[in-house]
């Protein structure tokens, strides 16, 4: 059966109030099989007893705002033998990122990002708790990235050989992945920005512009740093020990990733500092070129006042004889003055 078909477990449990929602909370259990089929289970058909080692089992379940899905994830709960505390740690929706060893299990709480446009990014929280051979993730609300895994995922795969570390680890690269998108969409609005402070003639404020792009940079890396504690701690030795060390060193990459994605995020307020100087820059180019016209008007109008200052002396000339002919002919002596000077201040470009 194709991994990307969505089955509605147990609808009596998860099923939502539409009509109040807009969405229905829902649980989808996926057995990987290295050596059968993978298929999805109902929660019903869930036995973690008959797991084997070439098996991994991938229960998803998204609730709704009104916490429809608290029922499933009770019985998933007793099904697998975890901690009652769980529960609580699995409903709360605060976003706050932990991470909590229970021995045989641990449970990992991130937090996604996702962009809605117009710059404005939206935690995610997401909840994985990594077992025997089994993991459960329990978000609120759909998660692009885990659509994408399931839509890619449509034909029979080797998955069910990695172990439940080493999918964990995935899911968690895909978290990381989601702030390195959202840095992409991030650097898109400055580089449109910035084409547009530097295309534009005329003067331009985009000063909202500017704080709006530092409000998401600050933003964005107030989200992704607060998840430093969980992927460092993932990443060290004595957090799930293993003999062949494949989970380990696959948790050591996912922390260098996470490094990675965090120097991208702390780029993104240098960007918005660099946008900051193009437009100072651009203002005060504009500034100057403006005060290079004044400047020659200024230096122009004051050679006609000259023209006109040694005109009015008291003194005996020819061309005070000329009457009003005398008067035109300087005003149009003037007048080919200011041509003759425009025309070389636009070949020296001064204008």
């Amino acid at each position: 059966m194709a991994i990307g078909n969505k089955v509605e477990a147990d609808q009596q449990v998860l099923k939502g109030d539409v009509a109040t929602t807009g969405r229905e909370a829902r649980l989808r259990a996926t057995l990987f099989d290295a050596d059968g089929d993978d298929h999805d289970l109902e929660l019903d058909a869930i036995d973690p007893s008959t797991l084997t080692e070439r098996q991994l089992l991938w229960v998803d379940v998204e609730d709704d705002d009104n916490d429809e899905a608290d029922p499933a994830l009770r019985q998933l709960v007793q099904r697998f033998e975890l901690d009652e505390d769980v529960l609580q740690l699995l409903q709360d929706a605060s976003g706050a990122a932990r991470l909590q060893n229970f021995g045989d299990w641990f449970l990992a709480q991130v937090i996604a990002v996702e962009h809605s446009g117009q710059l404005r990014f939206k935690p995610r929280p997401l909840a994985i708790v990594c077992g025997g051979n089994f993991v459960i993730s329990v978000h609120r609300g759909p998660i692009e990235f885990i659509e994408q895994l399931r839509d890619r995922e449509r034909a029979d795969t080797a998955l069910g050989s990695l172990s439940a570390e080493s999918f964990t680890a995935s899911l968690l690269d895909w978290v990381v992945e989601s702030y390195l998108h959202a840095v992409s969409d991030f650097e898109v609005a400055v580089d449109r920005l910035e084409v547009t402070l530097l295309g534009h003639h005329k003067q331009r404020n985009v000063l909202p512009e500017l704080a709006v792009l530092r409000r998401s940079a600050s933003r964005l890396r107030r989200m992704l740093s607060a998840q430093r504690s969980v992927f460092g701690a993932l990443a060290r030795p004595d957090f799930r020990p293993d003999e062949d060390g494949v989970a380990d060193k696959h948790f050591r990459s996912l922390e260098q990733r996470y490094q990675r994605a965090m120097d991208a995020v702390d780029n993104t307020r240098e960007l918005v500092v660099g946008s900051f100087e193009l437009f100072t820059t651009r203002t005060a180019q504009r500034t100057n070129e403006t005060m290079r016209v004044l400047t020659f008007v200024t230096v122009l109008l004051g050679s006609l006042a000259v023209i006109a200052g040694v005109l009015g002396m008291n003194f005996k000339a020819h061309v005070f004889d000329l009457g009003e002919v005398g008067f035109w002919t300087t005003i149009a002596t003037m007048v080919g003055i200011i041509v003759l000077a425009i025309g070389i201040a636009r070949w020296r470009r001064w204008l």
